[in-house]
């Protein structure tokens, strides 16, 4: 069973899109000085409607906190367990939910450095995933 392929709106478009080209974006809220991840129409911290923009994010981050998935939460997934669920913090201070590829799962500890990786989706899309700095 392939993987899931995350549907894009007007709000995520500019995300998938750039991850077209492997660029990765994160919304960033000017008013308040805010990055913000998952990407809304309104700033979660400040309420802010159109002091929105995407940057560009350096792709750097660590590992806050971790699952490894020893039986698939979703049938897509059986065929990758065990694997790892992750909340990353982004160097520029979102926290993303994601997954921990290209290394064993029990090597994955809290505050490891990890990097961008990417996934091809069948769409010409790219996941962003992550793996060890």
């Amino acid at each position: 069973m392939p993987r899931f392929e995350p549907q894009s709106n007007d709000v995520t478009e500019p995300f998938w899109e750039a991850s077209r080209d492997k660029k990765y974006l994160i919304q960033w809220c000017t008013a308040c000085d805010t990055s913000i991840y998952y990407p809304r129409e309104v700033c979660p911290s400040c309420l802010s409607e159109d002091k929105l923009e995407w940057r560009t994010a350096s792709g750097k981050g660590e590992v806050y906190t971790y699952n490894v998935m020893h039986k698939a939460g979703v049938p897509f997934m059986a065929d990758r367990v065990p694997y790892v669920v992750a909340l990353v913090m982004l160097e520029e201070g979102a926290r993303i939910l994601t997954n921990i590829v290209n290394c064993d799962p029990s090597a994955v500890k809290v505050g490891m450095p990890v990097q961008l990786a990417w996934e091809e989706l069948t769409d010409g899309r790219n996941l962003a995933v992550f793996e060890p700095r």
